[in-house]
């Protein structure tokens, strides 16, 4: 089966650089992802996370694809709960007439942060909620096909992006089916059997205007160096900055193997998580290849997280390479 490869950026800050140098890293890593024949680069939103420095995905979208000019660039995702559908359809619009066709909404149901940033958020303080999220969802679509009673999302007359629903549970990916949208299956966050949520989603479906049959993609942690032993020494960064829960920035090898991290893993210290694919790109790619087949997708958006930068290029490059 031949893959089609993406990437879902968390844009991670590495120990000793700054939260500018993490935006610059995820600029320099889309351009390169372009050459290596990547069809997508999504970016995530996250809120209250020294770790993570992507608040505002709607802004490092239009930044990467002034930088590019071919891949796709999109949201994994916006958090649709925090905000105005209209508001987002008119990001979306206009990032659309800036980039014809090459604009992609993932949207979710998750807050993307911790309580009181979810609080500080919403309207008021109010504590968060997804109560509506179907609403919210709905009300998008109709802001994104055009004119809603009075109201229109601005500017009109432009290319529509894609919109797909981002799930790690048995709900959101049998939304996705109900509503005909495409999946973004979280499989390197969820606790939940991925195959099964879906199939879910794959019998719920029903199509829509934007699609008539299912499509998914699986996000997989992943991570390939030139062999095992040197892949494994990488991951112990990412798997301490888990172990940290995602606080504080990527801690070196060095740093991560003093705060007690494993050379050979386990690579997914949270229970009833799948661990990330770690090793040389023919184990990693072997491991892809298995989860494709298992998914019955030929659609796989790679989450590689390490402390070095050039080593987290050099990853994705190597399976892009290998898969091809």
């Amino acid at each position: 089966m031949g893959v089609r490869l993406s990437i879902l950026d968390q844009t991670p800050v590495p120990a000793g650089t700054s939260p500018q140098d993490a935006i610059a890293n995820s600029i320099d890593l889309a351009k390169q992802a372009e050459s290596f024949g990547y069809e997508r680069y999504w970016v995530a939103e996250h809120h209250n996370k020294t770790g993570y420095a992507g608040a505002a995905p709607e802004i490092l979208i239009g930044a990467i694809a002034a930088a590019t000019t071919t891949i796709r660039v999109g949201s994994g995702g916006v958090m649709l709960s925090h905000y105005s559908p209209l508001k987002v359809a008119e990001v979306f619009h206009m990032l659309s007439a800036l980039y014809p066709g090459r604009i992609d909404l993932g949207i979710g149901r998750a807050p993307g942060g911790d309580a009181e940033a979810a609080a500080a958020l919403a309207r008021g303080g109010s504590s968060f909620t997804n109560d509506h999220y179907e609403t919210l969802v709905d009300e998008l679509q109709s802001f994104l096909d055009g004119p809603v009673g009075a109201v229109h999302a601005s500017p009109l007359n432009t290319t529509k992006p894609p919109v797909w629903l981002l799930a790690s549970g048995l709900g959101s990916a049998t939304l996705a089916g109900q509503l005909g949208l495409p999946l973004a299956w979280a499989h390197f966050i969820s606790g939940v059997d991925g195959p099964t949520a879906v199939d879910a989603y794959r019998r719920a479906f029903t199509p829509s205007a934007q699609l008539d049959q299912p499509q998914v993609t699986i996000a997989v942690s992943a991570l390939a160096a030139e062999n095992d032993a040197e892949a494994n020494l990488l991951a112990t960064s990412i798997q301490q900055f888990k172990r940290n829960g995602f606080k504080g920035p990527v801690p070196t090898i060095d740093d991560a193997l003093k705060q007690g991290a494993l050379v050979d893993g386990p690579h997914e210290p949270r229970a009833g998580v799948a661990p990330a694919l770690v090793g040389s790109a023919e184990t990693v790619v072997s491991e892809l290849d298995a989860l494709a087949a298992k998914y019955d997708t030929n659609d796989i958006t790679i989450v590689g997280i390490c402390h070095d930068h050039e080593a987290r290029v050099h990853s994705h490059r190597l399976i892009a390479e290998t898969l091809t």
